[in-house]
């Protein structure tokens, strides 16, 4: 989500770094507008447009988010440089924020019963399910139907009864969404320029538009959309038709998914450059929105319906552009992007290289490629990503896995 640290173009010019995609920052951008928005509306679903609105880009938003996190991850090869930019840049922000959560929720309900790291707070799952799948990547590379083994594999894995650890139920279930990134290439994205994928995609909208009013009036199970708790959980066979309703809300997030990218503009926006901090806005909203569901903000609108919608949707679009200021990136990059090298060894220089010939400079120029520096900043949100995420996924309620 955010730009990659150590990187040369410094964060506070936000300049687009060469070979990056303005569609992706584009679509980064939007997608982890979409996840603070999702978080600022939640509490007051009670309004039926408001749970229609919910309801609807909960179908798609943390999918396509995650679906350019992966790829974006494509350079990923494991190496020890890129395992180090995995801890720097996810595992150890995401150990602050969710110190931060549990201090947030100690000093709303008095200290918690479990003081696990293992058990993600609120939209943290982002964070562990994208180190997870980062490294797994070159097991995706060397498969020969990795989209195919990664649905199988979500499908079945949602009639087992996962918990809360490591947010795996998340994990696996969005699987296919970051495999489908990693065997994507330019070409395909250059499709969606397309006028029949444009018209498509308008149609794809208001078709889905349409089945989210018939889901939000009749109440279905939210559960659908935040793909986070096992099929066995729920008063339906998990196997049939549980699965089937899973592989269509599957089809639903992809055909969305490609139907966003599709409208979003390929051009430099005035908010294209606000697509390399995602990860600010990411982490940063969540605090934000556990202490303003912790005050009596929404208890005095609640029952207000469009003037609710209107003021939340306020304060998420003031929040997403705060979060991506110079100055706030700089009070937030101790957490956002902290460099405790102290956690790291250094390795001993290796005499076979210098007698190889190896050029370490070279080595260096090539370690971070443009895409590797873009997907830093998608994945986070996520939601690298967005956020993103990012978005953030669900949001019932500021609890550990809640989002």
């Amino acid at each position: 989500m955010s730009r990659a640290p150590g990187s040369a173009a410094r964060p506070e010019k936000a300049t687009q770094a060469p070979g990056r995609d303005s569609r992706l920052d584009n679509a980064k951008f939007l997608l982890i507008a979409l996840v603070v928005f999702g978080h600022a509306i939640e509490p007051l679903r009670d309004y039926a447009p408001t749970q229609v609105i919910y309801y609807w880009f909960y179908m798609f938003h943390m999918p396509a988010f995650i679906l350019i996190s992966g790829y974006l991850s494509r350079n990923f090869d494991a190496s020890s440089s890129r395992v180090e930019k995995a801890v720097l840049t996810l595992a150890v922000p995401y150990l602050i924020f969710w110190a931060i959560h549990q201090g947030i929720y100690a000093a709303e309900d008095g200290m918690p019963d479990s003081l696990s790291v293992l058990t993600p707070t609120w939209s943290l799952w982002f964070l562990v399910a994208l180190f997870l799948w980062r490294l797994s990547v070159p097991v995706w590379k060397r498969l020969r139907w990795p989209v195919t083994i990664a649905v199988i594999i979500s499908v079945f894995a949602a009639t087992a009864d996962l918990t809360t650890t490591m947010a795996l139920g998340r994990v696996l279930s969005f699987l296919p969404f970051f495999v489908l990134g990693l065997s994507l290439r330019k070409e395909h994205f250059e499709l969606l320029d397309r006028t029949w994928a444009r018209v498509g995609a308008v149609a794809v909208f208001a078709v889905t538009f349409a089945f989210a009013l018939f889901i939000a009036n009749e109440e279905v199970s939210r559960e659908w959309l935040f793909w986070r708790e096992s099929l066995s959980d729920r008063d339906i066979d998990p196997i049939l038709p549980s699965m089937a309703i899973r592989l269509t809300f599957m089809a639903i997030a992809l055909a969305m998914s490609f139907a966003f990218l599709a409208l979003t503009p390929k051009k430099k926006t005035w908010f294209t450059k606000l697509g390399a901090y995602t990860l600010y806005v990411y982490l940063g909203h969540g605090a934000f929105f556990l202490i303003l569901k912790a005050s009596p903000f929404y208890e005095y609108f609640e029952g207000t319906g469009p003037v609710g919608l209107a003021v939340t949707t306020s304060i998420a679009v003031a929040v997403t552009l705060l979060l991506c200021t110079p100055w706030v990136r700089k009070a937030l990059k101790w957490a956002v992007e902290p460099q405790p090298q102290w956690l790291l060894r250094s390795d001993e220089p290796a005499p076979k290289a210098a007698m190889s010939g190896s050029n370490p400079a070279e080595e260096a120029s090539t370690a971070e490629r443009p895409e590797a520096a873009q997907g830093s900043a998608a994945a986070g949100p996520a939601p690298d990503g967005s956020p993103a995420g990012p978005s953030s996924g669900g949001g019932e309620g500021p609890r550990p896995g809640a989002s």
